[in-house]
């Protein structure tokens, strides 16, 4: 039995270690900032949008240390999702899983940056999805509800599967250890109606990263 449990702890941290390589650190001049994580590897990112506010200059800063200026490209306050386009080539992306499949008890990990720690890793279970569970507080159908502790600084971050998968973005709590995310399918549906097909452009003289939508 210990066996199993050095080996089921080893696997984890082996995908927490993996999943850690696409989790960023959003910083929003003036008031701090949250986590967000790399969609594409030509510099798409995805936080929430109570991360990134408009009328900001807003930085990203990598796994590997580089600070990257990055640029609002798409923002819906109604699910808390928000886009940002950095000048960055062959990044390491999240693999992107399904939140429409997720079962009440399912194990789930997620990643985040509170009180500017980074990378800090926290677990629990699913409680519940969409609009019937007590704890989600609007009425879209999106939401994951997990018995998990949240901080500030997790907003924007990877909720996770046992696969390394993402299955949604967290957002919020509602108690010391509730914790919602927006589902993945609504991130994906949420890219395709404000972006299309992302394809990133170089930077401007200005500074600013420019991006093409088809």
């Amino acid at each position: 039995m210990v066996n199993t449990f050095e080996q089921l702890n080893a696997e984890l941290s082996d995908i927490v270690a993996e999943v850690g390589k696409s989790v960023v650190q959003v910083r929003d001049e003036g008031r701090g900032g949250g986590a967000g994580m790399i969609w594409h590897a030509d510099g798409l990112i995805i936080t929430n949008a109570h991360v990134a506010r408009g009328g900001r200059p807003l930085t990203v800063a990598l796994w590997d240390g580089r600070e990257l200026r990055a640029q609002l490209i798409a923002r819906d306050e109604a699910h808390d999702l928000a886009a940002l386009a950095i000048e960055a080539r062959d990044l390491p992306t999240i693999q992107v899983g399904s939140s429409r499949t997720l079962t009440a008890g399912q194990w789930v990990m997620s990643l985040g940056h509170p009180w500017g720690v980074a990378n800090a890793a926290s677990g629990g279970v699913v409680i519940g999805t969409g609009q019937g569970v007590a704890e989600v507080p609007t009425n879209h159908a999106d939401w994951v509800v997990c018995d998990l502790h949240l901080r500030p600084g997790n907003s924007g971050g990877p909720l996770f599967d046992v696969r390394g998968r993402l299955i949604g973005v967290n957002t919020m709590i509602t108690s010391p250890n509730v914790g919602i995310a927006v589902g993945v399918d609504a991130v994906k549906d949420f890219l395709k109606r404000s972006l299309g097909d992302f394809k990133p452009q170089r930077q401007s003289e200005t500074g600013n990263v420019k991006a093409a939508f088809v």
